[in-house]
């Protein structure tokens, strides 16, 4: 193709993009054109853009922390505020590998791990580490292996805390969790291509947003470390309820926001020493089973 049609090519697609609503209309034809390998396809993914498909499940990645994630349909979009959270935990775990010597091998859990963009955002920056990634949408837990087992995660089809080993009981230094934080009545109010083509269980949080954040805060202090923290992207609306969440399970919470005020974190630490189950005996692990989260 000519470079005069190709620039026409790519002029009449951000003007079809632009007319079905599309904000980024040139970035997107520029990255559509790019990804197709004949005519036909062009065609096909500019008309499912502009039906309302996920630009990223057309592509087949998002770009995230510098990097392409796998992204497949029906699976949570990771969004570049959540790169923040990311910031977050490389921060804690470069302090915590400062105050030991040797450094550990830090252990992270990353729950709720949708594409498993967080944890391989964090694998492909620290040296080591031991990643263990949990979703319980089928599509997303396919998804995370495919970008976190050939970098050494290892990914958890189930609930929250429930499919992961005990003998992280107690030992995990980074525990993410990106948990859905859309109030239920609010689910409806979302873009089309968030509320039709992502997992409803990635966006509804419950009556306030914060049921599984209040789940997962209530079974952190079982499976912390004594330095260990626990961080979660939450609104700045919801942010005195998420701290309090917080306070209310024994974890000693700090905010962290960006600069541009568009991403919120709060990070919890054990007030004691977390507490440890003898045994094979688990700790509560809070299993909603039908109810909705986050992938």
């Amino acid at each position: 193709m000519s470079a005069s049609s190709t620039s026409a090519t790519h002029a009449s697609i951000t003007t079809r993009l632009r007319a079905a609503g599309c904000v980024y209309a040139e970035d997107e034809a520029h990255l559509l054109v790019s990804a197709a390998v004949t005519s036909a396809d062009l065609t096909a993914m500019v008309e499912r853009r502009a039906a309302g498909l996920p630009l990223e499940h057309i592509l087949g990645w998002a770009e995230f922390h510098g990097r392409r994630i796998a992204v497949d349909p029906g699976v949570f979009v990771p969004r570049r505020r959540t790169e923040f959270l990311v910031d977050q935990a490389l921060r804690l775990a470069h302090d915590n590998r400062r105050h030991v010597t040797p450094p550990p091998v830090p252990v992270i859990v990353d729950l709720c791990c949708g594409s498993g963009a967080v944890g391989a955002a964090l694998l492909a920056v620290l040296d080591q580490a031991e990643l263990h990634a949990v979703d319980v949408e089928p599509a997303a837990v396919a998804c995370a292996r495919r970008n976190l087992t050939e970098a050494g995660g290892h990914v958890h089809h189930g609930d929250l805390y429930t499919p992961l080993p005990s003998t992280l009981l107690g030992r995990v230094d980074i525990l993410v969790a990106n948990v859905p934080y859309v109030p239920t009545e609010e689910i409806d109010l979302l873009p089309p291509e968030a509320r039709l083509h992502e997992p409803r269980t990635a966006l509804d949080g419950g009556a306030d947003g914060l049921d599984v954040l209040r789940q997962v805060a209530a079974a952190a202090p079982h499976w912390l470390a004594a330095r260990g923290a626990l961080l979660i992207e939450t609104s700045g609306r919801q942010l005195p309820r998420a701290v309090t969440a917080f306070t209310d399970h024994g974890l000693v919470p700090e905010v962290a926001t960006s600069d541009d005020g568009h991403a919120t974190v709060v990070i919890g630490r054990p007030a004691r020493t977390p507490l440890r189950t003898a045994g094979t005996t688990r700790p509560p692990t809070n299993p909603r089973r039908d109810e909705p989260r986050h992938t």
